[in-house]
């Protein structure tokens, strides 16, 4: 039974579709950005905004224009189906960020417009693979960076109470409470100043070598290696579902004529192809009422081929 016709494509969504999966467009899209970023940055210098104001708004104006164009090419890529457009969450935060601007009362606030202008950048993750893997390798991670967090904040609470009964009294201003302590062992998780801190704590009790290589060891190796560690899986699960997307939407529609038979296919196909075969091969079995061929009294070969040997 054949399968149906597929549907005509809409031109213009064709156009569309055409002009997005184009790598020139991701690159404009992005250097759109990067001024935008620029742009931003340079508006924090009031030198820069006294020569320069009514540019740098025009330059705004226009990265607000093609941000609006390329939302609507990429919604007329979607259009046969537009819950399609919305069904992506990287186009609902392109229309969020970019259409919140536009509304009154959005527009008159100082603070949110640039806080959804610097939002903005975010969209060059969208733009390239590999960036969008590194951000959903982030956002995977987030889950076990809470665990991740508890287990630092747990293991900086038993060093902030050794560290309160150590050297509570000789250093207030660093140990005099748990929270002053905990926050100079946070500030000692990047090892600056390990040594001095080894070495005023040796003066107060020999209990500070153990005490400071047992705290480098456990919070500044283990746990940075544990978020490296965490922060890795996420990043190779999220280029694996990456990769399984590109697959397949390179995988033809279920209805395309054109796709890969299965392996029992095949089977079926081969097996037609040996079985025509064989239909098609004389059949060279003696007949069953064919007589039996001449013999001589040993009856070793037939008489013509003795003839013949002869």
């Amino acid at each position: 039974m054949s399968s149906s016709p597929r549907p005509p494509s809409h031109p213009i969504s064709a156009a569309c579709g055409a002009l997005v999966g184009a790598s020139w467009f991701n690159i404009a899209s992005f250097v759109v950005v990067g001024v935008n970023a620029v742009a931003l940055g340079l508006e924090t210098y009031d030198a820069v905004v006294a020569v320069a104001g009514s540019a740098l708004r025009w330059i705004e104006y226009a990265c607000l224009a093609y941000f609006v164009l390329e939302l609507l090419i990429r919604f007329g890529a979607h259009l046969p189906a537009p819950a399609g457009f919305f069904r992506d969450g990287w186009n609902v935060f392109d229309l969020v960020i970019v259409t919140a601007p536009l509304l009154p009362g959005v527009r008159e606030n100082v603070t949110v417009l640039r806080l959804l202008r610097l939002a903005r950048i975010a969209r060059a993750f969208r733009l390239f693979p590999s960036l969008r893997v590194i951000f959903v390798g982030i956002r995977r991670s987030l889950p076990g960076l809470g665990s991740f967090l508890l287990v630092t904040a747990l293991l900086l609470y038993g060093y902030a109470v050794l560290g309160w009964m150590l050297f509570g009294t000789a250093y207030p201003e660093r140990y005099g409470t748990v929270g002053q302590a905990m926050l100079t062992l946070f500030l000692l998780l990047s090892l600056d100043g390990i040594t001095d801190t080894l070495q005023a704590g040796r003066q107060v009790t020999d209990w500070a070598v153990l005490y400071y290589v047992s705290y480098m060891v456990a919070a500044c190796y283990l746990l940075t290696n544990l978020l490296v560690g965490l922060v890795l899986t996420a990043l190779q699960e999220a280029h694996q579902d990456e990769r399984a997307a590109a697959l397949q939407s390179r995988r033809p529609p279920a209805g395309d004529d054109r796709r890969e038979p299965s392996v029992q296919e095949q089977l079926a196909q081969l097996h037609a192809i040996i079985s025509d075969l064989e239909r098609r091969m004389p059949d060279r079995s003696p007949a069953p009422d064919a007589p039996a061929p001449a013999c001589d009294g040993t009856c070793d070969r037939p008489v013509a081929d003795r003839g013949v040997a002869a």
